[in-house]
């Protein structure tokens, strides 16, 4: 099988896996809204994101949409198009090394995408499916780059978007189009799941109720299929006492028992004379939309004016970002590759319409979708993404609020050091957030869940933790499961008798609990059997850490 090779591209093939893990830490000011919706916005290399989100989200994720830089050489985009944008430069020169100098643009684009194609798939649930905008500069070499990560046998289909309407003369052909090179991890699995493209009102205008049924709008299907079936060939009787047959090289749709069952019910139709060849009724209410097309024309998902006047009423100008998609393109997507509880992932955030449409379609269907946006850098993420989405929410000019709301969030420190030990500069806060995510999917519980116990050789020194979170071992309780975590000190003594090791002396000083316990720490010095007695499953920092 053919393969796609590039300059740099041993450097980058294993990289995701030396990325270092980095904690993810919320910011309550720059949120904003209903916290607890499960959105999040994260700013930071995208790279260093997916790895920090892969244990909270891999493998949950229903829909992955990304719009990467185009690579069109075009520096005069907020977010550069251009791969020689300052951050990719000195990823690709940490990364890549001296061999970068020689890159082509084509080059430096594959080693910038692959590491980061690679972590998005781990997301992906097992009926998930991952779209991606691109255009001609580009889009051969993501095809074979998806084709070597994904599998060939993955691919669903390229959908084509006219991002145009009025005509494009600048080029010796006019470029009015974009794609959607769309994935799947299984694809079968997907077409099973994935839903129809709801009618227009325009589409829908072909249902009439000439004969004001009290069913509602319907319209004739012709009830003939191609072929001969000899049980599909009978004589049709109508009401004006007409006989049709099956025309020339065609035969009825259904046998003649189902017809007649039909007609009984009122779902034939013969025309205003009662004369015609049969139709069957299919009424509006039954329609459940279209199988989705690979063309996509911008009456129906929207185009570039659309969207830069879509910009413009949220932030009153149009040069706030220089090129966003329409929403309507990415409800469209949505329509299709959700359901109303799914996770939905962009990992190049940009302006937020991902997460501006996920918020419109709840609103809309009273749906529970959730997003994550990654944006690398913090102007956009801040004055442009997260403020876009606020004003989503909180509505803006006569447009009404969605509701809903989102957490901000910023990258931390590494979660280990070089000897892949837990790094110094982590604290118990840290830790304790995703220790307790990992092991039960739900963030930790506020403050005043947990209960407090006077820790044994209690002394005056603090635990190095960050407030407003409890200075206590048990981090909360998840569907009767306690989760405790024995890290820096929490117990105020980091020696064997007192501190980060599960002691018979720990143990009873711990607060209690009837059911079974998950506990953290550093070692333990209960035998096998006095685990199983007590109900306790400990998990040894750091080997026991989840990062994948």
């Amino acid at each position: 099988m053919p393969t796609l090779d590039w300059i740099g591209k041993r450097a980058v093939v294993n990289h995701h896996k030396a990325v270092p893990y980095r904690l993810v830490k919320c910011d309550q000011e720059l949120s904003a809204g209903a916290a607890g919706e499960g959105n999040l916005l994260v700013e930071g290399d995208n790279l260093h994101a997916l790895k920090a989100l892969l244990p909270y989200y891999g493998g949950k994720v229903k829909c992955i949409y990304i719009d990467p830089p185009y690579n069109t050489g075009n520096e005069g985009w907020i977010y550069n198009d251009n791969v020689n944008a300052p951050e990719i430069k000195r990823w690709l020169g940490q990364v890549v090394g001296k061999e970068a100098e020689d890159l082509s643009r084509h080059d430096k684009w594959l080693c910038m995408m692959y590491p980061r194609l690679v972590l998005l798939r781990q997301f992906l649930s097992k009926d998930g499916s991952i779209w991606i905008s691109i255009d001609d500069n580009e889009v051969q070499n993501l095809r074979a780059l998806m084709d070597e990560i994904f599998g060939k046998q993955r691919f669903v289909a390229t959908c084509i978007w006219q991002k145009r309407y009025s005509r494009e003369n600048r080029e010796a052909i006019g470029d009015v189009h974009e794609y959607l090179v769309v994935y799947a991890e299984n694809p079968e699995l997907f077409k099973q799941s994935r839903n129809r493209v709801p009618l227009t009102e325009e589409q829908a205008k072909i249902y009439k109720n000439p004969n004001d049924d009290p069913r509602g709008r319907w319209r004739g299907i012709p009830m003939t299929a191609q072929g001969y079936r000899p049980n599909q060939m009978y004589e049709i009787h109508t009401p004006a006492g007409v006989v049709h047959k099956p025309p020339e090289g065609r035969c009825w749709s259904t046998i003649e028992p189902e017809f007649l069952k039909l007609k009984a019910e009122g779902r034939i139709y013969f025309g205003k004379d009662q004369k015609s060849q049969p139709s069957v009724i299919r009424y509006l209410s039954e329609v459940e939309g279209f199988v989705p097309w690979t063309w996509w024309p911008h009456d129906e998902v929207g185009h570039t004016d659309e969207s830069r006047k879509e910009v413009q009423s949220i932030f009153g100008t149009q040069t706030a970002f220089d090129t966003p998609k329409p929403t309507r393109l990415m409800k469209r997507v949505l329509e299709i590759a959700t359901n109303p509880g799914d996770l939905v992932l962009d990992s190049f955030g940009g302006s937020g319409t991902t997460g501006h449409a996920v918020l419109q379609l709840n609103k809309e269907d009273g749906g529970s979708r959730r997003f994550i946006l990654v944006e690398m850098e913090q102007k956009i993420a801040r004055d442009i993404t997260a403020e876009r989405l606020k004003r989503v929410i909180a509505g803006y000019g006569e447009t009404p609020g969605s509701g809903g709301g989102f957490r901000y969030c910023t990258l931390g420190e590494p979660l280990f050091d070089e000897r892949g030990q837990i790094a110094e500069a982590v604290k118990f806060a840290d830790l304790a957030h995703h220790v307790f995510f990992t092991e039960t999917g739900e963030p930790l519980p506020p403050v005043g869940r947990v209960v407090l116990c006077p820790p044994p050789n209690a002394n005056k020194r603090r635990a190095r933790s960050d407030a407003p979170y409890p200075r206590s071992p048990l981090l909360g309780v998840h569907n009767g499961r306690a989760i405790y975590l024995l890290f820096n000190g929490i117990l105020d003594d980091k020696k064997p008798s007192g501190g980060n090791v599960l002691t018979n002396d720990v143990l009873k000083h711990l607060p209690p609990h009837t059911g079974p316990r998950v506990i953290y720490g550093t070692a333990c010095r209960l035998s096998a059997n006095r685990l199983k007695r007590e109900g306790i499953t400990f998990r040894q920092i750091p080997y026991e850490i989840k990062t994948e």
